[in-house]
């Protein structure tokens, strides 16, 4: 199940780049559509805390280093919102492909999660 919820995680942490990097080369300022597209990342990163919370309530554990694996879930939380802060006050269309660029961050720093959580380290 956690590697379900991994994956459409970092789908949709690359299409929400990928459409901002799109939007923001393509001389867009931060739209509706770019900044809500990073906020169901943000909103789909606030599950992963809960699930990261409940998962070893119910016996599964981290295989990884736990500090390791806080460390890039808190960044990846506090990420889109700075960038969604950042690109509403610049409203240029470079904030717009920062939005896109915090996304993609997100997607490498949830999938090394995932690795931290199902991957026997050392």
């Amino acid at each position: 199940m956690i590697s379900v919820f991994t994956i459409v995680q970092v789908a949709v942490a690359v299409a929400a780049g990928l459409l901002c990097v799109v939007l923001g080369l393509a001389n867009r300022r931060p739209s509706d559509l770019s900044v809500g597209s990073l906020a169901l990342v943000e909103v789909l990163l606030i599950a992963q805390v809960v699930v990261a919370i409940v998962a070893p309530l119910v016996g599964n554990t981290p295989s990884g280093s736990l500090l390791e694996f806080w460390v890039y879930l808190v960044s990846a939380v506090l990420l889109p919102p700075a960038a969604v802060f950042w690109a509403l006050v610049e409203r240029s269309r470079w904030s717009t492909v920062i939005l896109g660029v915090a996304a993609l961050s997100v997607a490498i720093m949830v999938w090394r999660m995932q690795v931290i959580w199902t991957v026997q380290v050392g």
